[in-house]
């Protein structure tokens, strides 16, 4: 039985690695975090209403219009935050989704995450707020920033059960500013709405001397079936909102991003370690994993 079920684990890794024409290194894809997801990523993708593409029609997703049309009202919104200082990165290492991301400048607000809290974001963007809960499939939003010289690595985000919206308030209108996802290239406009499958290799830069703000949405990805969608919906709800991070003090922190916290300040001995003799970090390193895969085989 076990054998079975290691068997069907490493199957949906390769599923996720050689899903798209871009694909990370195979030893990277192996302990990256979309692989941990990769049997839940396999039911998606097996069950899914939409087609595996890397970009779909924006109108596949009519009710998303009503962002659409309201966005120059959710962009005064956003830069009235931009003014503030409030779209920024996590002040207390408390954002494991994004943490790498803050590295190359990005920088974001939280507007809605699954079912956590952010009272902050009814605060500082109600029209953006009540246009959010308006459209049940918006499953988390925030305005995301990408300075001039900014850049994301290429990577998959972990989990499939939604789809990537971004829509273009304050950008560079430059060719110069993109996304790639699996290869193709997306510039943002203002006013202009992309939908892309977060699971394929990704990447973003801003090569342009002018800021980027987008509206950034994940929205729940269409089910072929009830019972999938049942399933999605239920996994969206108790996974991801465990993932919460706050914008500011009385936003909720999720469990995993409690977790996170700490293995962060861990990560600080551990870099140590590995600054002052990189040869047995490594053999230490290699040592965990071999042990960690021979106990889940011995399990």
């Amino acid at each position: 039985m076990k054998w079975t079920i290691v068997s069907l684990y490493l199957l949906s890794i390769l599923h996720i690695h050689f899903r798209g024409r871009v694909r990370l290194p195979f030893f990277r894809q192996m302990f990256d975090h979309s692989s941990f997801m990769a049997p839940i990523n396999l039911f998606m993708h097996a069950f899914s209403r939409v087609p595996s593409t890397p970009y779909l029609p924006v109108d596949t997703f009519k009710e998303l219009e009503p962002l659409q049309k309201n966005w120059e009202v959710i962009r005064a919104e956003a830069l009235n935050l931009l003014a503030l200082q409030k779209i920024k990165a996590a002040e207390k290492n408390d954002d494991a989704g994004f943490n790498s991301f803050f590295k190359a400048g990005w920088k974001r607000f939280y507007l809605k995450w699954y079912d956590a809290s952010h009272p902050s974001a009814e605060r500082f963007c109600p029209q953006t707020v009540a246009l959010l809960r308006s459209i049940p499939s918006v499953k988390a939003a925030m305005f995301a920033e990408l300075p001039p010289g900014g850049q994301l690595n290429h990577h998959r985000d972990p989990f499939a059960g939604s789809m990537r919206y971004h829509l273009g308030l304050a950008t560079p209108n430059d060719d110069r500013c993109f996304i790639e996802v699996d290869g193709q290239r997306y510039s943002w406009r203002d006013g202009q709405g992309v939908v892309f499958d977060e699971t394929y290799i990704h990447w973003a830069r801003n090569d342009s001397e002018s800021d980027r703000v987008i509206l950034f949405c994940d929205i729940e990805r269409p089910m072929r079936y009830r019972w999938a969608q049942a399933i999605n919906r239920f996994l969206g709800r108790t996974m991801m909102t465990a993932a919460s991070s706050p914008n500011e003090t009385g936003d909720q922190l999720g469990g995993v991003n409690k977790v996170f916290r700490i293995s962060w300040l861990m990560g600080q001995y551990r870099r140590r370690f590995k600054a002052w003799n990189k040869t047995a970090y490594h053999i230490v390193k290699g040592a965990l994993i071999v042990g960690a895969v021979a106990l889940i085989v011995y399990l």
